[in-house]
């Protein structure tokens, strides 16, 4: 890959946060303002390997597009279930082939709404009108460009660089984590799209800890101790740790009982316990003992960011007579509405004059790990 070159940061400032657990200090100021700062991340964050949602959502001889922040890719899979990345931009004249974030389209061709070319689902140019008396016509020239995508565990990632190590090298030693919840089998019953007028990072940094949890989150402090639990530092692009479920506490709910079943393959640590993982730079995954809850992150401009988060159940759950997620996503819609309001205010206060990044309290090693990890990448290293 291309060396990267270091963002538009002052190199002293993020020297602070690289400090010792302890002694360091939070990211600077323009790293959550400064739209110089997203356009680097989005050029060399953004650029590799990146989750465009779950797999399940692109049925077999469907299509759906989804923005990458600056523009859109095209995902379809055809009636083989091969999946395919391409840029959403038609060859003709480059308009969008899909509108970005709307719902799964069946269809036995993808055609553009401008002015009708058409193409397979494997990209491959059909047809274009009023070409046919063109002679030096080619089509075999004008399929879609393609963008590399792979999927782990039901999750479709894409890697618009072309260049990003293979995404298992940038999963690491999360897959011995994430393994025995079978995500790849998991049906998602229900999802909820949220515009947060906060940067990325600030939601993954409040994700990262529960130092926030006895004063924002009553509901979720009477089924897990807020003091609970302990980060992981493991091989991967990713930072997390787990928390405890109280004593008698099935899952994360208002009662704490489950209104489904625990995953099958789980041992006694993960039927009792609740692990939060950020798959960087844009996929936070909640993995309970009875649901895998999971949040996309897409920055919009410096201080807003769209979120989809969704709910996913066993199949034999999702499919049984009468079922209803309400008690997982009902808890979760609370939840992270209480977490956007405390980031928006956080987005807020850092507009003030004089901000400077505060320290780390000694319950946010979680988010240490994350900062640390984003000090380095802006650094180039």
């Amino acid at each position: 890959m291309r060396p990267t070159p270091p963002a538009p940061l002052d190199p002293d400032q993020l020297a602070l946060a690289l400090r010792p657990f302890g002694e360091s200090r939070m990211l600077p100021r323009d790293a959550y303002l400064s739209p110089e700062v997203l356009d680097w991340e989005r050029r060399h964050l953004f650029e590799g390997w990146m989750c465009l949602g779950r797999e399940s959502d692109i049925p077999q001889g469907g299509m759906r597009a989804e923005s990458v922040g600056d523009y859109g890719v095209l995902l379809t899979r055809d009636r083989d279930g091969v999946l395919r990345g391409f840029e959403n931009a038609c060859r003709h004249r480059g308009h969008e082939l899909l509108p970005c974030g709307g719902a799964s389209t069946e269809a036995k061709a993808i055609v553009c709404p401008y002015h009708a070319w058409s193409y397979r689902h494997d990209g491959s140019l059909i047809g274009a009108p009023h070409f046919r008396e063109v002679e030096s016509f080619d089509p075999g020239a004008l399929s879609l460009k393609p963008v590399r995508v792979q999927q782990w565990h039901g999750w479709v990632f894409v890697d618009r660089s072309g260049e990003a190590p293979d995404l298992t090298q940038h999963i690491g030693e999360l897959e011995g984590i994430v393994a025995d919840y079978d995500a790849e089998s998991l049906v998602t019953c229900e999802s909820h799209v949220y515009d947060v007028e906060a940067n990325w990072k600030v939601i993954v940094e409040n994700y990262q800890e529960c130092y926030h949890c006895s004063m924002i989150h009553p509901e979720l402090c009477k089924v897990t101790p807020p003091d609970s639990g302990e980060n992981i530092e493991l091989d991967g692009n990713w930072v997390g740790g787990w928390m405890e479920l109280r004593d008698g506490v099935e899952t994360m709910s208002f009662d704490g009982r489950s209104g489904g079943v625990a995953m099958a393959r789980l041992d006694q640590q993960e039927r009792t316990t609740v692990m939060y993982v950020a798959v960087l730079p844009n996929l936070l995954i909640s993995l309970h003992p009875d649901y895998v809850m999971s949040h996309q992150l897409v920055p919009l401009s410096p201080d807003r960011t769209r979120i989809t988060c969704s709910w996913a159940f066993p199949p034999d759950v999702a499919a049984r007579e009468g079922f209803d997620p309400a008690y997982a996503v009902d808890f979760w819609d609370l939840t992270n509405r209480q977490d956007w309001s405390a980031c928006e205010s956080v987005q807020r206060g850092m507009v003030t004059p004089h901000f400077e990044a505060g320290p780390l309290a000694p319950d946010e090693d979680g988010v240490y790990h994350f900062v640390t990890h984003m000090a380095r990448a802006y650094q180039g290293t």
